[in-house]
């Protein structure tokens, strides 16, 4: 080994003992424990195993990560896996990444990578066709996640508004900016208003309805009181899909108040935009072609490998004028060319060809292979609300989206029954799900987030509830 190389022959068979491990792992995810034990002093000491001072062969490393992964992840592949959207990923998006780690492509400069960008730029337009935009008015770029592309909203919707902006920045702006979100918004927006500088207190967390929706009425009337304060309202980001409940804002009711007072309309639709694939569920986004922007996270239902996040928009310029600056250094063969250089696009500089996971995806199974993803989910997520009822679980959430949130009615003023319950499915090995609280009542909360969980391992988690519950 000479340089980070390694001779043809090490190489070849280096890929062959890695791919036959990776798809002893792919192929039997379901015979592992889904959480790990957290001993700390025993994940130190296999972490601490080998001194870097002395290298060992690269058989022995790679068999070491794969052991470290094996014992010690929550394996969100697993079909018992009930979490936070992190499924198991499509293989042709595993394909995608080896791909591109060989490849490596350098995307800021258009003229350096132009069939991935264009690759990208093919998936942004295909994407808002499908939320409903206007073909001739499409634009985005990728994401490394969900933040990302929300801090990249409430950028756009500063520039939008101020057009100053960007010159000034916040503190030459005569009136202080304020952004409305949902009590139930992901906390990536309320973060990305500390990241841009407008602070926490610039945040409005609007209260939320009976389903956890944004409440239009009290929306409205926070408005009436900033601007009556003399403050200036910029911006409202609604959430469909919201990541405890499933909660869907009353899209059109938000977008009419956002119009009527010229404020720019983001929808945070990183889980539930992928409903748009599937027909029988494409009702419940009404309405998202009416915001400015829309946040979708690819690597959510629709499974590829983390992070694709996306960022969409119909105002064609915005990126543009939010993020364009020069730099002499950058290559210039195609500034003759109509064609934009992402560093002039995005937040990000460098950055890896993440668009390649879902577009060989895409390749492989097409629209209908998505949507069937997304029925079978759906489907699943309807059975596990059935079996919980049936068997006398309480459901504090009302989603068409596959997530429950539920607990067992005689312990609904017990705090701790969801937690002690939840702390138990996880020691058991069996699924992995988690707490959440809605209004007063600690739920637990099971997504069904892997495309591979079918009636056996539904059945299965309500069947360890159930005995759970009867030790009580």
């Amino acid at each position: 080994m000479v340089n980070f190389d390694l001779n043809a022959e090490e190489r070849a068979a280096l890929w062959q003992h890695l791919i036959t491990a990776l798809e002893q792992y792919y192929a039997n995810t379901s015979g592992l424990n889904v959480a790990p034990s957290l001993n700390i002093s025993d994940i130190l000491a296999l972490v601490e195993k080998y001194p870097f001072e002395q290298p060992v062969s690269a058989g022995k490393a790679v068999e070491h990560v794969i052991e470290g992964l094996s014992r010690y992840a929550v394996h969100t592949p697993h079909p018992s896996y009930y979490g936070l959207f992190n499924p198991r990923a499509t293989f042709p998006g595993i394909l995608a990444d080896a791909i591109t780690a060989t490849f490596n492509p350098q995307m800021a400069a258009w003229s350096h990578n132009p069939f991935a960008n264009e690759v990208e730029r093919y998936l942004i337009r295909e994407f808002g066709k499908q939320f409903g935009y206007p073909e001739e008015s499409i634009d985005g770029v990728f994401a490394t996640g969900g933040t990302e592309a929300n801090l990249t909203a409430v950028l756009c919707a500063l520039n939008h508004h101020f057009p100053e902006y960007a010159n000034v920045g916040l503190h030459g702006l005569k009136k202080h900016p304020i952004l409305y979100c949902s009590a139930e918004s992901h906390h990536s927006i309320i973060r990305s208003a500390r990241v841009a500088g407008l602070g926490l207190n610039a945040v409005r967390a609007i209260p939320v309805d009976g389903r956890q929706r944004m409440d239009a009425a009290g929306l409205a009337q926070q408005i009436q009181k900033d601007l009556k304060q003399g403050l200036t309202p910029f911006m409202i980001a609604a959430t469909a899909g919201a990541t405890g409940a499933g909660a869907i804002d009353p899209l059109p009711e938000i977008a009419e108040i956002a119009q009527a007072h010229g404020l720019w309309l983001h929808v945070d639709a990183a889980y539930g935009g992928a409903a748009i694939l599937e027909p029988s569920l494409k009702g419940l986004l009404k309405g998202i072609e009416l915001g400015h922007s829309i946040t979708f996270d690819a690597h959510k239902w629709l499974s590829a490998p983390m992070g694709a996040g996306m960022f969409l928009t119909r105002e064609k310029d915005i990126l543009h004028h939010t993020f364009r600056i020069t730099a002499d250094y950058m290559p210039k063969e195609a500034s003759a060319m109509n064609v934009t250089d992402p560093f002039n696009h995005s937040i990000q500089w460098s950055r890896r060809f993440i668009g390649l996971k879902l577009y060989l995806s895409l390749l492989i199974f097409g629209w209908e292979g998505f949507a069937q993803t997304v029925r079978h989910q759906t489907e699943m997520g309807r059975l596990l609300k059935k079996l919980l009822r049936e068997n006398g679980w309480k459901l504090y959430n009302d989603t068409d989206l596959p997530i429950a949130c539920f607990s067992a009615p005689a312990f609904e003023a017990d705090d701790a029954f969801a937690l002690h319950i939840c702390d138990k499915v996880l020691q058991s090995g069996q699924a992995w799900i988690s707490v959440y609280r809605i209004g007063k009542v600690n739920t637990l909360r099971a997504c069904i987030t892997n495309y591979a969980t079918t009636e056996k391992e539904v059945r299965g988690l309500v069947k360890l509830l159930e005995r759970l519950r009867g030790e009580e």
